[in-house]
C-alpha cells in the first residue's frame, strides 16, 4: 500500500516577527546616525498621530457637550414656555371666574302652619294669653368651627349618600343641634346602607338627627344652640402644654433628659425606615417602636403621672378586665405617642405624597403599635392622639370646608404656611394626596384575624368620604377631591372587603356624581374621572 505524499509546505510571504527583530539587532547600521534620525522621525510621525487622533476625540466630546447643553437649555425653555401658557390659561378662566356674577335670589319666607279655626267661648270667660311661638329649628353648618365662618345651605344630593350617612366612631367636629318638626329631610344628607348608620345624618359634615319630631306643646323660646369647641384642636392644644412640660421635667431630671431624647430620635429612625415591600424590616421597626413605649409606659426614669383624658375625644370610665384602669399614665409614654403621631403624619406628608403606595406599610405599623393591648386605656386605644393632628392638617376629612382663593378658607382646608407665607398650590396638593393616602391606610385595615381591636374600623372611612361627597356643588375644591382621590386610589379592594356592594354605589359617587357636580373642572376634579376609567381598565370595575 502506497504511502500518501506529505502536504506541500505552506508558504508564508510576510517574514517571522521574531526573524524580523533578530534581523533588527543584527543589522550592522543599527547605531548609524542615519538609522537614529529614521526612527526619531518614525516616533514623531507616531505622536503627531497619536496627538491628532487625540484632538479629534477631544473636539467630538466638546461638541457633544455643547449640543447636550442646548438640548437641555431647549427643554428648559419649552417647560417655562409651557408653564407659561398653562399660567396665562389659569388666569383666564380665573377672570372670567371674576367676571362671572349669579344673581342670587332671596329666600322665600317660611310657610304659616294652617290656623285652627277659633272656638266659641262665653262671654264671661277669661280670653285665652297669647301663644308663644315656637322656636324654629337651628341648624350648625360645618362652616361654624374653630375659624369661625359658616357654609352656605346645602343643595339635597342624590345616590347612595342622599339621605343617612355612617356614623363616625367619634362626633364630629360640631355637635348635633336638635331639629324641632322638620318638613323635609336635612339639606345633603347621607343615606347609609341597610342600617349601618343607626339612623343618624349628616349635615355639611356635621352628624344630626333626622325624622320628624312629634308636635309639643308650644313653649318659650331658647337661644340658639351653640357649638361646642373642637374637641380635636383642644386635645392638639393640650399636646403642645405636654411638650412644654416635658421640657421642664427634664431640666430637673437629667435621667429623664438624655432618654427622653435618644427615644424621641430613635422613634423618628423607626418610622422613616418604614418601606414599601420590607415587611421584615417593617417588622423590626414595630418591634423597636413597641419597646420604646413600654419602656416609657414602665416609667422606668420617673416622669411625671398625668391624666389621660385631655388628650381623649370622649371621657373614660374604668372598664372591667382592662389591663389599664388607673386616673393617671407616665407622662413620658403620652408624650412619645405624640412624636409617634407626629412622624407618621410627617411620613406621610413626605414619603406619600410622591409615592401613595409608601402610606400602607405606615399605617399597619400605626394601626398596630395603636392597638397593642398594653397600650389601651380603659379598654380603648389612644389614637385620638393621631387623630387631633389629622384633623389640623387635614380638616376636610372632619367635613370642613371652604374656598381656595381666600385666607379664611384656605386655613379651613389646612392650607399649610411657612414663615408666615402661604405654601405653593402643587406643595399644598402633594401633602393633601400623602395625608388622604395615609388616613386611607389606617383606617382600611382588616383585624379579623387578630385578637387585638380595631383602633380606627372603616366606617370612620366610610363617614369621611361622606362628609367630602355631601359637598354642595358650589362649595367643591380640589383639596377634597386630591384627598378623595388619595383616599380611593389603591385602596378600592380594601374598601370592596369591607363594604362589598355598597362599595361599589359608594365609589359610583365618589367617582363619577361628585366630579360631575363640581362648577370648575380643573385638573383636581378631573382626576377623579381618570381613576374611575383606571379602575375600569385595570379591575373591570364598572362605575359610570
Amino acid at each position: 500500500m502506497q504511502r500518501a505524499s506529505p502536504s506541500p509546505a505552506r508558504s508564508y510571504d510576510v517574514a517571522s516577527p521574531h526573524r524580523a527583530d533578530l534581523a533588527e539587532i543584527f543589522n550592522q547600521d543599527r547605531n548609524s546616525p542615519a538609522r537614529h534620525r529614521q526612527i526619531l522621525e518614525t516616533s514623531r510621525q507616531e505622536h503627531t498621530r497619536i496627538r491628532e487622533e487625540a484632538e479629534r476625540v477631544l473636539q467630538e466630546a466638546r461638541l457633544k457637550e455643547e449640543r447636550d447643553r442646548v438640548l437641555e437649555q431647549r427643554r428648559k425653555e419649552e417647560e417655562r414656555i409651557k408653564t407659561e401658557q398653562e399660567l396665562a390659561a389659569e388666569r383666564v378662566r380665573l377672570n372670567e371666574l371674576k367676571a362671572k356674577k349669579i344673581e342670587i335670589p332671596p329666600l322665600l319666607p317660611d310657610p304659616e302652619p294652617p290656623k285652627p279655626a277659633p272656638k266659641p267661648t262665653p262671654p264671661a270667660a277669661v280670653p285665652p294669653a297669647n301663644k308663644v311661638d315656637e322656636p324654629k329649628p337651628t341648624s350648625v353648618l360645618n362652616g361654624a368651627g374653630p375659624f369661625g365662618s359658616t357654609a352656605p345651605t346645602a343643595q339635597p344630593s342624590s345616590g347612595l349618600f342622599a339621605a343617612k350617612a355612617p356614623p363616625a366612631p367619634t362626633p364630629s367636629p360640631l355637635p348635633p343641634v336638635p331639629a324641632v318638626a322638620p318638613a323635609a329631610k336635612p339639606a345633603n344628607s347621607v343615606l347609609g346602607i341597610g342600617g349601618l348608620l343607626n339612623g343618624t345624618s349628616q349635615t355639611n359634615g356635621t352628624a344630626g338627627t333626622t325624622g320628624a319630631v312629634p308636635a309639643a306643646p308650644p313653649v318659650a323660646p331658647t337661644a340658639p344652640a351653640v357649638p361646642t369647641i373642637d374637641r380635636y384642636t383642644v386635645i392638639h392644644k393640650n399636646l403642645k402644654g405636654l411638650r412644654k412640660m416635658m421640657a421642664e421635667q427634664a431640666k430637673t431630671n437629667r435621667a429623664l433628659k438624655e432618654r427622653m431624647g435618644d427615644m424621641r430620635r430613635e422613634l423618628r429612625k423607626c418610622i422613616g425606615q418604614l418601606s414599601a415591600g420590607a415587611p421584615g424590616v417593617n417588622r423590626s421597626q414595630q418591634t423597636k417602636i413597641t419597646d420604646l413605649l413600654r419602656e416609657a409606659l414602665a416609667n422606668q426614669v420617673q416622669s411625671q403621672l398625668i391624666d389621660p383624658s385631655d388628650y381623649v375625644f370622649e371621657p373614660r370610665q374604668p372598664v372591667e378586665g382592662a389591663a389599664r384602669n388607673e386616673p393617671a399614665l407616665p407622662s413620658l409614654f403620652i408624650y412619645l405617642l405624640n412624636i409617634f403621631s407626629k412622624g407618621a403624619i410627617s411620613q406621610f406628608i413626605n414619603e406619600a405624597s410622591a409615592r401613595p403606595e409608601t402610606a400602607d406599610p405606615v399605617g399597619v405599623c400605626v394601626a398596630a403599635t395603636i392597638s397593642e393591648p398594653d397600650f389601651l386605656w380603659r379598654g380603648r386605644s389612644m389614637i385620638d392622639i393621631l387623630l387631633a393632628k389629622f384633623r389640623i392638617v387635614c380638616p376636610v376629612l372632619f367635613g370642613y370646608r371652604g374656598s381656595e382663593k381666600t385666607e379664611q378658607g384656605r386655613a379651613r382646608l389646612g392650607w399649610w404656611k411657612d414663615s408666615g407665607r402661604w405654601i405653593g398650590e402643587q406643595q399644598h396638593m402633594d401633602r393633601m394626596t400623602g395625608l388622604g393616602a395615609g388616613f386611607a391606610a389606617i383606617s382600611l385595615r382588616k383585624f379579623a384575624a387578630s385578637k387585638k381591636q380595631n383602633p380606627y374600623p372603616a366606617r370612620h372611612y366610610w363617614t369621611a368620604m361622606a362628609r367630602i361627597v355631601n359637598t354642595p356643588a358650589v362649595e367643591i375644591s380640589n383639596t377634597q377631591c386630591i384627598v378623595l382621590k388619595a383616599m380611593i386610589e389603591n385602596y378600592e379592594g380594601k374598601f370592596i372587603d369591607a363594604y362589598g356592594s355598597a362599595a361599589v354605589v359608594a365609589l359610583r359617587t365618589a367617582l363619577v356624581e361628585f366630579p360631575a357636580r363640581a362648577p370648575t373642572k380643573g385638573a383636581a376634579v378631573h382626576s377623579l374621572e381618570v381613576l374611575a376609567t383606571l379602575l375600569k381598565k385595570n379591575t373591570g370595575l364598572t362605575l359610570g
